[in-house]
């Protein structure tokens, strides 16, 4: 079974989280790879909702190999309350994409990374001053800022409009404004090397927690000297009773104690491995798990990473949940044709199964 490296998200400037330095990362704008086929704004529409996907996330993830000298996997989400749908991956997409070490973008020496940070290496195609990805309409009044949508460009406009309305002044207008109902807080993603074999004080804990929780349950809802219940809100026994279906479930215990040894890890990352589900697969994604073949060559996928549900905590969006998510990339990682920079992979979304469906 492949190891299993887990990435953990750390502030870091902006300026060094930019397609030179081939990042790792959470949110803000994706750091394109390929910078003249990218996906088209249509591609990143929403099915459901048909609103552009917000950026997520995007691993780098290269490996010996002529045509994947640079490789990077990338995974967009729809925002909307309505499209959030239990166990279900329908509003989320990925993308793969890669480079041999000679190109026409990059140099072949890797980038320096001491001194102050280099531009961005700037795409010939016109992109979302928004949200960064392809940018097709231009700004009626100026023409000089491109967006990939009217949405885009009505949330940006309070910021654009005063160097818009001022004469010359729009070609000025190269400082990227953070439009939080737009893009995600921007993280780096640092990833480092599982040591499977590191047993922490935190292994053997769940006794103990569940012990804990019962003797709290068991205090709320004692016998008075009245010989009745305690007057307990419904909403506090909902919280031990959900917490005791969850210490019922194997899975779920399993999950919790591998997430535990290190609780801050944002990404599991796993090339041929096997994901850590959060729930048993036939009640929750066995449809999901019908994976479909790579649509290039024609080859199965297989797993690459998963995202974890502590990611969530650093987005500072309300409306998305996942236990988890698990991308699925062509085992080959095959040649992309000429008119392609962007390939779809797969993803699959896991949630914690629902009380009613256990009962």
């Amino acid at each position: 079974m492949a190891d299993i490296d887990l990435g953990f998200a750390e502030e870091r400037e902006s300026a060094w989280l930019t397609n030179r330095y081939f990042p790792s990362k959470i949110g803000g704008k994706p750091a394109w790879l390929e910078l003249e086929k990218l996906p088209s704004n249509k591609e990143l529409l929403c099915e459901t909702c048909q609103e552009p996907k917000a950026f997520l996330c995007q691993i780098y993830a290269p490996f010996e190999d002529e045509h994947n000298f640079h490789r990077t996997i990338y995974v967009f989400v729809c925002r909307s309350a309505g499209c959030q749908v239990s166990n279900s991956a329908r509003h989320l997409t990925v993308y793969r994409s890669q480079l041999p070490r000679k190109n026409e973008f990059y140099s072949e020496q890797p980038p320096i990374e001491e001194g102050s940070p280099l531009p961005e290496i700037q795409s010939s195609k016109k992109l979302c001053k928004a949200c960064g990805c392809s940018g097709p309409l231009a700004c009626s009044r100026c023409r000089n800022v491109n967006y990939c949508s009217a949405k885009h460009q009505r949330a940006h406009w309070p910021h654009h409009k005063k160097i818009c309305m001022a004469e010359n002044q729009c070609g000025t207008e190269s400082i990227n404004i953070f439009l939080p109902n737009i893009s995600f807080p921007e993280w780096e993603i640092v990833v480092e090397a599982n040591d499977a074999g590191e047993e922490t004080a935190t292994d053997n804990d769940d006794g103990s927690v569940e012990e804990k929780n019962l003797a709290e349950y068991q205090n709320l809802v004692e016998v008075g000297e009245t010989g009745t219940l305690k007057d307990v809100a419904e909403s506090e026994l909902d919280k031990y009773a959900n917490e005791s279906v969850a210490a019922d479930d194997k899975i779920f215990r399993k999950f919790r104690k591998e997430v535990s040894k290190d609780p801050d890890q944002v990404v599991r990352y796993g090339r041929g491995g096997t994901p850590l589900w959060i729930a048993d697969v036939e009640q929750t994604i066995a449809q999901q798990l019908q994976i479909p073949n790579c649509e290039l060559c024609g080859g199965e996928r297989q797993f690459e990473y998963q995202i974890m549900p502590q990611m969530l905590n650093l987005l500072k969006d309300d409306q998305l949940d996942w236990g988890t998510l698990t991308v699925y990339t062509c085992s080959k990682s095959c040649r992309l044709p000429n008119d392609k920079g962007y390939v779809r992979e797969y993803i699959v979304k896991q949630d914690i199964i629902s009380n009613e469906n256990k009962k």
